[in-house]
C-alpha cells in the first residue's frame, strides 16, 4: 500500500468518479470534473493506493478553512471526506496513520471534526480529540449562526497555543467560520 498525495487539477476523470462515488453526497453525484475541480481547488487529495493503483482510501484536504477565535482569524487545513473502499480492512486508519506523518512532517496546522459516534475510530489511531468542542463553532446559514453539526474536534497537527484556544471554546466563547469569497 502506497500513500499518494494529488492536487485536484491533476485528478484523473477515473479518480473523480471514484471519489464521488465513495463519498456518495447526492448532491454531488452528477457532478462533472470540471466543476469538481473548480469546487475543490483549494484542496489536496490523499490516497492510500494498492500495487495495482486502486484506491483503499480517500481523504480530503481543505486549504480554505479560517475560524475566528475573539476577533483574530486562524486558518487551518481541514482535513475531511475520508472514506475507505472497504470498511472494517484497516484502510482508512492506515491512511489517517500516513497522513497525520505528512501534515506533521509538513508543519501544516490540520484539524478535522467527527461526530461522537466516531470517536472510537479516531482515538484508536491515536488522534488527539478535543471532545464536544466542535459544538461550538458557528456558521452562517443565511443571516443566522448556527451551531455545527459535529460534535468534536480532531488535532491532526497543530501549535500549542492553537489546540489550547481552540480547547477554551465555550458557549460563552464561540469560534466562528469565516467564508472567503
Amino acid at each position: 500500500m502506497k500513500h499518494q498525495i494529488k492536487e485536484t487539477k491533476d485528478l484523473t476523470e477515473n479518480e473523480i468518479e471514484h471519489i464521488l462515488k465513495l463519498w456518495d453526497v447526492s448532491a454531488w453525484n452528477s457532478m462533472k470534473s470540471a466543476y469538481f475541480r473548480m469546487f475543490f481547488k483549494d484542496s489536496e487529495f490523499h490516497f492510500l493506493m494498492d500495487k495495482d493503483e486502486n484506491i483503499l482510501a480517500v481523504l480530503r484536504v481543505n486549504f480554505d478553512f479560517t475560524l475566528q477565535i475573539a476577533d483574530t482569524e486562524y486558518v487551518f487545513a481541514e482535513a475531511v471526506g475520508l472514506v475507505a473502499t472497504h470498511k472494517k480492512k484497516g484502510y482508512g486508519a492506515a491512511l489517517v496513520s500516513r497522513f497525520k506523518e505528512n501534515v506533521i512532517h509538513r508543519n501544516k496546522e490540520t484539524i478535522g471534526f467527527c461526530h461522537s459516534d466516531l470517536r472510537p475510530f479516531y482515538e484508536k489511531c491515536d488522534i488527539e480529540i478535543l471532545y464536544d468542542k466542535a459544538k461550538m463553532i458557528k456558521e452562517s446559514i443565511g443571516s443566522d449562526w448556527v451551531n455545527s453539526e459535529d460534535d468534536d474536534i480532531l488535532i491532526f497537527h497543530t501549535s500549542q497555543e492553537r489546540k489550547e484556544l481552540l480547547n477554551q471554546l465555550s458557549s460563552q466563547n464561540n469560534a466562528y467560520l469565516i467564508i472567503k469569497e
